[in-house]
């Protein structure tokens, strides 16, 4: 797989710069992806591949809010440089336009034609694009969209 092979040698680089924070981040990284590979009997989608590291990424920003609650700088800070290491394999966000095209050719192809088959749109939608476009806009574009129709 492409993100793996890009990630064994980001690991590589950081083992001979001897970034232990780098390292460390990777190796958890590798680590949570071999478990969705033994979870799944097979090897990961780029799909499942993105989900694995914004998984990790919310759990990141979690961290985060918590410690700064128990004013615990220091490790806000490490988990802050964590989360930048992670958002190097994030993957681009669609833009709403794509996000829009997308929507309307999911509700073509299911022939959605009301609020009632939001549940079908969506669940497409959620498997197609999860990790690359924001579930709350996708949910408010596809209830526009199927609101705007006129039934036939």
């Amino acid at each position: 797989m492409a993100y793996k092979d890009e990630i064994n040698e980001s690991l590589k680089r950081a083992l001979k710069e001897k970034n232990a924070l780098r390292v460390s981040v990777l190796r958890m990284l590798l680590s949570s992806l071999g478990y969705k590979e033994v979870e799944k009997r097979k090897p990961l989608t780029q799909e499942e591949f993105y989900g694995v590291v914004k998984t990790m990424m919310k759990q990141h920003v979690e961290s985060i809010e918590s410690f700064k609650k128990g004013q615990r700088q220091d490790l806000v800070e490490k988990e802050e440089n964590e989360l930048r290491i992670l958002k190097e394999f994030e993957p681009a966000q669609m833009s709403e336009e794509e996000m829009a095209q997308e929507v309307d050719n999911v509700i073509e192809t299911l022939e959605a034609r009301d609020q009632k088959d939001m549940g079908r749109v969506m669940k497409v939608l959620v498997e197609k694009l999860a990790s690359r476009a924001d579930g709350k806009v996708l949910s408010q574009m596809v209830r526009n969209r199927l609101s705007s129709q006129r039934p036939s």
